[in-house]
């Protein structure tokens, strides 16, 4: 399952959530079951039409894709958009994911690349799947850096909903974190993108397409970063990629607390690696370190295939 805030085709938007169900779909160890949609990246219901568009794009509008959470699990109000986020609706997402796993003990993971919304919803809705589903894997937070952004210091995801990301954090469930520390280390850059976009391919020529959209559209919003220049990060399928060949990254069991009431701080992930006498309980593992070629030559194998 991919719970995702996707927003590929939208212009301005970031495409990585894109490239992730794209990789997820193209990967043949992985069967995509369900797509769950969540505001982040765009609005909800922007979120759960172009996740829609995209499976019919790769020939996979078989794939369910079920609206999510319009808003964090506190309320608040809806960041992009418009309608209303009634109590039935937000947990419509949250609901399917409890009835798949629970239908299917040990069997379904569940993928989370924007804000955990409806991952701790469907916690809270139903503890019990934390015994029940395969593992949880997250791609957010940021662990053995600082993001020297005061906007989002945690990072997109988690700063988006922290409550959220503590209820995940809390489950007992071990979840695996992807953070931008490791993620922002995979680059696509613009000679990846216009050769994708030269593709005979139809997925790859489209995708090739946002893609330059989205590096032009960084450059401008990131001038002083010459990490923005002439390349974006490919964050979300890492957190992909690992379902099946984990070995792309290293990891470390941690200890991982979120921040929810740091006037500056808020949304940070604060992550202990136990290496102090009397540490605490390991509830988390924290990819540390990436064979940035490796996951290269894997993405653009298979995506570069649609």
């Amino acid at each position: 399952m991919l719970d995702t805030d996707l927003a590929m085709g939208a212009p301005g938007s970031n495409i990585d959530d894109g490239f992730a169900l794209a990789l997820a779909v193209a990967d043949p160890d992985i069967e995509v079951d369900l797509v769950t949609t969540v505001d982040g990246n765009t609005d909800v219901d922007t979120a759960t039409r172009l996740s829609r568009e995209l499976l019919e794009r790769m020939g996979r509008a078989d794939i369910d894709v079920v609206r999510g959470a319009a808003a964090p699990l506190l309320g608040g109000p809806r960041r992009t958009g418009t309608g209303s986020d009634t109590g039935h609706r937000r947990r419509r997402a949250a609901t399917e994911i409890v009835e798949r796993v629970l239908a299917e003990p040990g069997e379904l993971t569940v993928v989370a690349i924007g804000p955990l919304t409806n991952v701790a919803l469907a916690l809270l809705v139903e503890p019990a799947i934390v015994g029940a589903v395969d593992e949880i894997v997250v791609m957010g937070g940021i662990f053995m850096q600082h993001r020297n952004d005061a906007r989002r210091p945690g990072g997109s995801n988690v700063s988006a909903d922290p409550e959220a990301a503590n209820v995940v954090r809390r489950s007992g469930a071990q979840p695996r974190f992807v953070g931008l520390d490791v993620t922002r280390r995979v680059r696509l850059t613009h000679e990846h993108a216009v050769e994708m976009a030269g593709s005979g391919r139809p997925f790859a020529r489209f995708a090739g397409e946002c893609a330059l959209d989205w590096i032009e559209h960084n450059e401008r919003r990131h001038p002083g970063d010459p990490l923005e220049q002439g390349s974006c990060a490919l964050h979300d399928p890492l957190a992909v990629a690992v379902l099946t060949r984990p070995g792309l990254v290293s990891w470390s069991a941690a200890h991982v607390e979120v921040e929810t009431a740091g006037r500056l701080t808020r949304g940070v992930c604060v992550a202990d690696l136990l290496t102090a006498a009397g540490p605490p309980a390991a509830n988390c593992e924290i990819a540390t370190d990436v064979d940035v070629d490796a996951f290269m030559s894997t993405f653009l194998g298979r995506v570069g295939a649609l």
